[in-house]
């Protein structure tokens, strides 16, 4: 059986729910996202504490919130079956802090420019948002798109790395 270690946090951009295992962060989604289930639907683990192991993921997304953190440094457990899902994160985790890139972009820098809409539903299935900056993904006029945390969270994280505005 695989431990997991399971948190909740307040967040300017609503509770988070944060799971980690042994390997790191699994799991880092806006409340009752529908990402989690998929991840714990094996029922192969154990919840083995309701307060995370490696307490650097609260701190640094707590400093992130404060705006004193650009870049996160902590281990990452991505899963997922699909290759293209761990291309386009691949992708994601290189936009800089402060910047953002259209679907398009995205779908042009793993080599399938056809597939911007692919890239949306890739960033939907995103499993650990703001560190895996999903966020940072807009429309290529400028609009914000969509979001699994809502637009409000979006344009909140936005802002909190910089940017303004945004058209919806």
């Amino acid at each position: 059986m695989e431990k997991l270690w399971y948190e909740k946090m307040k967040s300017p951009v609503g509770v988070l729910t944060l799971i980690e295992s042994e390997k790191g962060l699994m799991c880092l989604a806006f409340e009752n996202n529908k990402v989690i289930d998929p991840l714990l639907k094996t029922g192969n683990y154990v919840l083995a504490g309701s307060k995370l192991k490696n307490r650097a993921i609260i701190k640094q997304l707590e400093e992130y919130f404060a705006g004193k953190r650009k870049e996160f440094d902590i281990k990452l457990d991505i899963r997922s079956k699909s290759d293209f899902d761990k291309k386009v994160w691949e992708q994601l985790q290189k936009i800089p802090y402060g910047e953002v890139r259209s679907y398009q972009e995205i779908a042009e820098a793993i080599g399938n420019k056809k597939a911007s809409r692919a890239v949306g539903n890739a960033n939907g299935r995103n499993g650990i948002v703001i560190v895996i900056p999903c966020h940072r993904v807009i429309n290529a006029g400028g609009k914000l798109g969509g979001f699994g945390g809502g637009l409000p969270a979006k344009k909140t994280l936005l802002t909190i790395e910089g940017h303004e505005t945004f058209m919806e």
